[in-house]
């Protein structure tokens, strides 16, 4: 089983697993949870928060994921990878 089936698979079960059993899971990974949690600076959330406000209000042009991806995956084609 691939680690995309595996993580798919631990989502689901998350989702209806008992308390006692998420309790136990989260007490045996928290070192690891802790350590992967990302801290945003200030600067960088006061930057979304302008964003999502332009947004909001109509100021800002936003991309579906289809058009992000689209796009990402066509600089990836011009990219060269040896």
């Amino acid at each position: 089983m691939n680690t995309l089936s595996i993580r798919q698979q631990l989502q689901n079960y998350l989702e209806v697993a008992d308390d006692k059993k998420v309790k136990a899971m989260y007490i045996m990974m928290e070192e690891d949870i802790k350590e992967a949690v990302v801290e945003y600076s200030n600067e960088f959330k006061t930057a979304l928060d302008v964003r999502y406000a332009a947004y909001k209000n109509g100021k800002a042009k936003m991309v579906t994921a289809a058009e992000s991806k689209r796009r990402i995956n066509k600089l990836l084609s011009k990219r060269k990878v040896k």
